[in-house]
């Protein structure tokens, strides 16, 4: 059997279409909401309004990056990548993570800092309110989505919703999931700006705002790079999980001990488990091979596991404590 085939990609239709609904549902949103920010930007020549059109055509572009992500990571293996193309969705992410600090997060500080050395009047503030106020429900929506099945992984796992978005494999959630909260604070942060503007005529209100919104915007791609790094750079499980894939191959009748056990994340929920094994009775070889083969097809029906590769320990290797 070759390696790559040995390769599972176990994703149900409802993974698929769920995923996708939350990406779908956020470009559309980003699009619309962009679109009428850029025209309330014009009109009352806010600074926190400007960068919340900027943020929002940044976070149309990235969607660009985060759908290449989910593609990749569904990719069948094949004989180049025996594991996979999981990896590539961290590339994508940390593509749509640099495009968040550098388009998003620069351009906002600096415009605070322009507004504050040059400011400017405002004015249509009305408009302002009426589009901040459509896009926050846009934007809600798409993180109810995003939420709805962040939370619902979360639970699957036994960890809390912001513990899960920190510590997931599945990059496109945790980018989806990072844009759409910053967006709904940095909308209030945009509001509170303007409307502070208003009542003392005073702009360095509205280029706080726009301050806020870059650094909101930076903390986020801090924590995306943050994540992808770690996996782009080889992650095996915590020591709970390590533990449970442990007493799973223990818990096989063929196997008497476990010597050597080597796990890594290869993509979005997805990890490779490589393990030597001590077979219990006495077999030939050929009946040796063919065990160790049927049990990496047995463990390769569990979800999230990848690729299994078993060796055979040998008499002095220890069994692991």
């Amino acid at each position: 059997m070759k390696s790559h085939e040995r390769f599972r990609l176990r994703l149900s239709v409802s993974d698929k279409t769920e995923g996708r609904s939350v990406v779908v549902f956020a470009f559309i949103a980003n699009v619309v909401v962009a679109i009428a920010k850029t025209v309330a930007a014009v009109l009352t020549g806010s600074s926190s309004m400007r960068t919340e059109a900027v943020h929002s055509w940044v976070d149309v572009g990235n969607e660009g990056f985060v759908v290449a992500a989910t593609r990749a990571a569904r990719r069948s293996a094949d004989e180049l990548h025996p594991m996979g193309y999981g990896r590539a969705s961290y590339v994508w992410s940390m593509f749509a993570s640099i495009g968040t600090l550098a388009g998003g997060a620069v351009v906002g500080v600096w415009q605070g800092i322009r507004q504050l050395s040059e400011p400017e009047g405002g004015g249509h503030y009305a408009i302002g309110y009426v589009v901040l106020a459509v896009s926050f429900l846009l934007e809600g929506g798409s993180f109810v989505q995003t939420l709805r099945q962040t939370r619902k992984d979360a639970d699957k796992f036994g960890r809390g919703l912001f513990e899960y978005v920190l510590a997931t494999s599945n990059s496109p959630l945790r980018a989806v999931f990072a844009e759409d909260l910053t967006a709904l604070i940095a909308l209030v942060a945009a509001a509170l700006g303007m409307l502070l503007h208003q009542l003392t005529g005073s702009p360095v209100y509205d280029a706080i705002g726009s301050i806020v919104i870059g650094v909101l915007m930076a903390i986020a791609a801090v924590i995306m790079i943050s994540g992808n790094a770690r996996y782009l750079s080889g992650r095996s499980l915590d020591p709970t999980e390590r533990a449970q894939v442990l007493a799973l191959i223990r818990a096989l009748p063929e196997v008497s001990r476990v010597t050597f056990l080597y796990t890594e994340f290869i993509g979005p929920l997805r990890y490779v488990i490589m393990a030597g094994v001590g077979i219990a009775g006495d077999h030939g070889q050929a009946e040796l091979a063919t065990i160790l083969r049927t049990l990496e097809r047995k463990l390769m029906q569990q979800e999230y596991v990848g690729l299994v590769i078993m060796t055979l320990a040998t008499a002095d290797d220890a069994d692991l404590e």
